[in-house]
């Protein structure tokens, strides 16, 4: 049978109740890493201290060799928020799934849903539109963004806005989907073929699930590496 999500609406409008319980979770989770990570930091850190340390720089790094050196502080901290979110949403439905007797699933990852998978490209591209605006002003990112280096590229230009949304937001969706589903046949072949095929079943699930965690570790790094590219695009001179 078909998984389904825990639907309710208020007037017209419907929501995917699990979706929005994961990423509400997802971010809960992101804030307590941050906040248990940063209590009591220390000039010569250790522990906690030093794994938040280590995905700021790592992710600095990603900012630092897609925007001017100059521009790398004032987006670093963007960068760490969204890989951090992307990165958690990825995992959390890659390490166990509850579902009960009807198919109604109560946890999935929310990057398995291209409704948020395509938000939040959306707002990324949203966020660089801003940002350059902010940096030359609203005619000056007209001309910077679409009318250089020359002016008859500018429907390319166009159409380039809307399938940057559309392949950042289906290949986060596309990986992260695929891993829960191969999981979730594995799982299937287990209830299906009973306490038998647990030796077969149990190191193929285990297999797949360290394969799925590296994906969405992947996933993360790739999707805030083209969010940074893009937002270089728009806060960056054109020549």
């Amino acid at each position: 049978m078909e998984e389904q999500s825990l639907l309710f609406h208020i007037g017209p409008i419907w929501f995917d109740g699990t979706v929005l319980l994961m990423t509400l979770l997802s971010c809960f989770i992101v804030f307590l890493i941050v906040f248990v990570c940063t209590r009591n930091l220390k000039l010569k850190p250790t522990g906690k201290q030093n794994f938040i340390e280590w995905v700021i720089d790592f992710v600095r790094k990603v900012v630092a060799d897609n925007l001017p050196s100059k521009e790398v502080k004032s987006y670093h901290l963007i960068a760490v928020t969204l890989f951090l979110f992307v990165f958690v949403a990825n995992e959390i439905g890659l390490v166990t799934r509850i579902i009960l007797r009807n198919e109604l699933t109560l946890w999935k990852s929310p990057t398995a849903n291209p409704a948020v998978t395509l938000t939040l490209a959306l707002m990324v591209i949203a966020m660089t539109h801003f940002f350059g605006v902010k940096q030359f002003g609203f005619k000056g990112y007209l001309v910077n963004s679409y009318l250089k280096p020359v002016g008859f590229l500018l429907p390319i230009k166009l159409i380039e806005e809307f399938t940057n949304i559309i392949t950042l937001g289906l290949r986060l969706y596309g990986n992260i989907f695929a891993g829960e589903v191969l999981l979730g046949l594995l799982a299937n072949m287990f209830i299906s073929l009973g306490w038998w095929s647990l030796p077969i079943a149990l190191p193929l699930e285990m297999i797949w699930i360290a394969f799925s965690l590296f994906i969405g570790a992947i996933q993360a790094y790739v999707f805030v590496t083209l969010s940074m590219v893009y937002l270089s695009h728009k806060i960056e001179a054109e020549h």
